[in-house]
């Protein structure tokens, strides 16, 4: 689809300084702009290339002055990031506007499908499944029996959503996600054997959750795992059964959550750390890279380090940690002149 400058302008309240009529059907970073791209400049690093671009259309913010004259029409606006990331959403709604569903699709008799839906080849929705109103189930999903996904809610191509699981409105599955499958629940028997405990629980997902690809969210053994409205998982993390993960809280790749850890609500944690079961971790609290939690965590508390402890301290133990050496060689010096 092609666009005017004046269209854009409208669309982000911004105003024209050139053609308004040129027109764009791609988008481009400034120093690959080609005709017919819209790109932005927000970064004064980048102010170069808006003189060297051959890209067609530029935002810009309003206050953006020339030194040279300047080839691509310019749309001014009060904030250039923002406005494109706004126009970069309505993008990508764009181009995943899809609807209908495929006759290759295998939907069973008592599901449930809503208005507007797109429903990919070679998908699965169960019995008594419920799918909402604008919904976007992609290419190979499976979805089990009793399983009920909310309005405008995307499922992206090979996500496995098991049965009884409860998916929320204007939530974003990425490819390659489980919602569902069993906790890691078994019993040591006295010939060393395991056991395993049936997992008889599900999962809630709240509205506006976005799940990264290859991330897994196990059920519950009773009861259900709870992922709250606003949270967002990055790709491949761990979330054993019965795990809570609070409102707007974020997680980074490679997080593993063991079972029936409740976690605050606007928390960030980042990559590759580590959380063993049965421990609350409260509000606002913000986990470092590779950290290791092995207790409660009080609200607000900045955590750092294997096992985890505050940030500051971690900082200034980390200092002597470096300097070990010196320090022991220190130490032998005096040891050996007492000695003497």
């Amino acid at each position: 689809m092609k666009f005017t400058a004046q269209q854009i302008a409208e669309l982000l309240q911004g105003t024209v300084d050139g053609n308004p009529e040129v027109t764009v059907d791609k988008l481009a970073k400034i120093e690959e702009g080609e005709p017919g791209a819209l790109s932005f400049l927000a970064n004064p690093k980048y102010k170069h290339f808006i003189y060297e671009t051959k890209a067609s259309i530029v935002i810009v913010d309003k206050d953006f002055d020339a030194r040279e004259p300047v080839a691509p029409t310019l749309i001014r606006v009060a904030d250039a990031y923002g406005a494109f990331a706004q126009l970069l959403e309505v993008y990508n709604q764009i181009m995943l506007n899809k609807k209908g569903v495929s006759p290759d699709a295998s939907i069973a008799p008592t599901a449930t499908i809503g208005n507007d839906v797109y429903i990919g080849p070679q998908a699965v929705i169960g019995d008594h499944a419920v799918i909402g109103d604008n919904a976007k189930i992609y290419s190979q999903v499976f979805v089990g029996d009793n399983t009920k996904i909310g309005n405008d809610t995307t499922v992206f191509a090979g996500v496995k959503i098991y049965s009884d699981n409860q998916i929320g409105a204007h939530c974003v599955i990425h490819s390659g996600a489980v919602i569902g499958a069993d906790g890691f629940g078994f019993a040591p028997q006295t010939d060393n054997q395991y056991k395993k405990i049936a997992q008889i629980g599900n999962v809630i997902i709240e509205d506006h959750v976005e799940i990264g690809a290859n991330t897994c969210i196990d059920r519950a053994t009773l009861g259900s795992t709870i992922i709250r409205r606003g949270a967002k998982l990055d790709n491949l993390i761990q979330i054993a059964h019965n795990v809570e993960i609070g409102e707007n809280t974020v997680i980074a790749a490679q997080t593993g959550i063991a079972g029936s850890t409740h976690i605050g609500r606007n928390c960030m944690i980042a990559a590759q750390v580590g959380i063993i079961g049965h421990i609350k971790i409260g509000d606002n609290v913000k986990i470092a890279a590779q950290s290791g939690i092995s207790g409660n965590v009080k609200e607000d508390a900045i955590l750092f380090g294997s096992p985890a402890f505050e940030a500051g301290k971690y900082r200034k133990a980390y200092v002597h940690f470096r300097n070990l050496q010196k320090i022991v060689d220190r130490i032998d010096a005096i040891e050996k002149k007492v000695g003497n």
